[in-house]
């Protein structure tokens, strides 16, 4: 009994035991059988099947538009949200809780009326749309239309990750270094930035992986033409309609290891930034 004790930890929480086993059943109910079930139905495709489906140029395609035009939204979202974030924490103005409360519409607004809006904003005769047509830059029914979509839902989440942490920092450090001669530029880039830096890829990773399974307000300005503006998820549900769930399954699957891949990526740059090592 000593032995035991010895090597046992003392648990903070009261009931570790009783907590951590219902996390474990409820991430198992939740999303480990879930995800099972989908690589097992995957697996009923025979190896031509796969290599079939793999090389088909639409489903590269969706693919594609899915995981590039996400990284594009996501990085945007960073650099935007940064932006917002900033103005919400540094300055008071007339309208500031309302801008504020507007930052989480993409949270409560139905993705189709998104989807909606966007569409006839930026339709050839919509009211931003019309600006660009003259000018040869068609917005909606184009990937570009399908990046505004993502960009529009993924920004909260950068914003509301950034925020906690400018609100906690000093800013005697910022006095600091400008009373040592640093520009505005240089205080944000070495003094600033590395304390935001694990939030904003924190807010990246969230906007991105958002992005990448966005529906609702991405078909709707998209067009969803073949190889051209049709998403992955649109693909998804167009092999669910033709009753070929094990090509569903298959493309699911994709999506789900390139997703995986990515946030394991993005959540070991952001541990090395926070620890920092090289």
């Amino acid at each position: 009994m000593i032995t035991l004790n010895r090597w046992r930890t003392p648990s903070i929480i009261p009931g570790f035991g009783l907590t951590a086993g219902y996390t474990v059943f409820y991430l198992s109910l939740i999303v480990l059988i879930p995800l099972s079930v989908l690589l097992l139905k995957a697996l009923n495709l025979n190896l031509d099947q796969w290599v079939a489906l793999i090389t088909d140029k639409r489903v590269l395609a969706a693919l594609r538009l899915s995981f590039v035009g996400a990284l594009v939204a996501g990085f945007l979202d960073t650099v935007l949200g940064l932006l917002v974030a900033w103005v919400l924490v540094r300055y008071s103005f007339p309208g500031r809780k309302i801008a504020d409360a507007l930052v989480d519409l993409p949270f409560a607004l139905p993705t189709a009326v998104a989807g909606i809006a966007l569409t006839a904003l930026y339709a050839k005769n919509g009211w931003i749309g019309q600006f660009f047509e003259p000018l040869g830059i068609k917005i909606a029914y184009t990937p570009i239309g399908v990046v505004i979509a993502m960009t529009f839902i993924g920004l909260p989440f950068v914003v509301r990750t950034v925020e906690p942490i400018l609100q906690d920092l000093d800013r005697d450090v910022e006095e600091a270094a400008a009373s040592l001669g640093a520009s505005r530029l240089q205080t944000f880039a070495h003094v600033l930035l590395p304390s935001l830096g694990p939030a904003l890829m924190a807010g990246f990773s969230l906007a991105t992986a958002r992005a990448v399974g966005e529906y609702g307000s991405v078909i709707f300005i998209a067009g969803n033409m073949p190889g051209i503006s049709e998403i992955a998820p649109l693909l998804i549900i167009t092999k669910l309609e033709q009753y070929d769930y094990n090509g569903a399954a298959a493309i699911a699957v994709i999506m789900l290891a390139i997703s995986f891949t990515l946030l394991l990526a993005v959540n070991i740059i952001s541990r090395k930034s926070r620890s920092g090592a090289p």
